[in-house]
């Protein structure tokens, strides 16, 4: 899927660009069932506390897992699909390495928000815009249901951060929220956003979970030498010299296993029902 001028313009000057209809419904219907799957064999925890960043909250649930990759070879394989590394390499430029793979569930009525942050109060690259993650909608997300939400442009700024004391182990920021946007997006659909742009999500108060897959990219020229590494294992390139489509960190190929996958995690959904 190769990117227009307009779309990376729109990255570069707004900070995001969304695609709403990103991934097929059939690779939808998969992404559902593995999460059942994840959340069924007890990989999900609650990071939402009372507000004393300690104490886990029974009226308040925000489901994490993080990260995924060594949980689950079907999302494992999300980064190496082909549509994925062609807008990722084109926002963010050559060499891309996986930076951080993760997924968060809102239960319904009970979901809790996500704070606003910019990524890269975490990662600290030197261009924040040499970093992005893929946001992608498990299921349809909607401002009812707790959508991401973006400040347009707040990637040329940056927001000083604190502890959260909403999450067990967030930071959090008080970006000017009068210029937010909320993304709405069909399930399958995706928003790529880079390190520096302030976002958050909202509760869900529907009558229905919302989940969503966020994978982070990073340029490796902008990736301090101590962050790859000692952690190959973890942080594999998907362009450039050093790709070897997952061998050498993983050990098996995985560039080329999408497909497979999808069907795999549908099969065994139908043997589990």
């Amino acid at each position: 899927m190769r990117l227009t001028d307009e779309q990376i313009y729109q990255f570069r000057e707004q900070g995001y660009l969304t695609m709403p209809r990103f991934f097929s419904p059939r690779e939808v219907e998969a992404m559902q069932a593995e999460l059942k799957r994840l959340r069924r064999d007890g990989f999900l925890r609650n990071v939402a506390t009372d507000g004393d960043g300690k104490t886990h909250s029974t009226t308040k649930v925000n489901l994490q897992i993080c990260p995924i990759y060594h949980k689950s070879n079907f999302f494992r394989a999300v980064p190496f699909h082909p549509k994925v590394i062609e807008v990722v390499a084109g926002l963010i430029g050559s060499p891309v390495i996986q930076h951080l793979d993760q997924i968060f569930l809102k239960p319904a009525h009970l979901g809790s928000p996500t704070n606003w942050h910019q990524d890269n109060a975490y990662f600290k690259i030197e261009d924040p815009l040499r970093g992005t993650a893929m946001w992608v909608a498990i299921h349809e997300a909607t401002v009812a249901n707790g959508t991401i939400r973006f400040i347009p442009g707040s990637h040329r700024e940056q927001y000083e951060h604190s502890r959260d004391p909403d999450s067990d182990h967030h930071i959090r920021c008080y970006p000017p929220e009068e210029h937010a946007i909320s993304i709405e997006l069909p399930a399958g659909g995706a928003a790529f956003f880079c390190y520096g742009t302030a976002h958050a999500t909202g509760p869900n108060r529907t009558e229905e979970d919302r989940a969503g897959l966020a994978i982070h990219f990073l340029n490796s020229d902008y990736a301090k030498p101590e962050l790859i590494e000692p952690n190959r294992t973890t942080r594999p390139y998907l362009t450039g010299p050093e790709a070897t489509g997952g061998l050498r960190e993983y050990g098996v190929k995985v560039v080329g296993t999408w497909e497979e996958e999808v069907e795999r995690v549908l099969a065994e959904d139908i043997g589990n029902s």
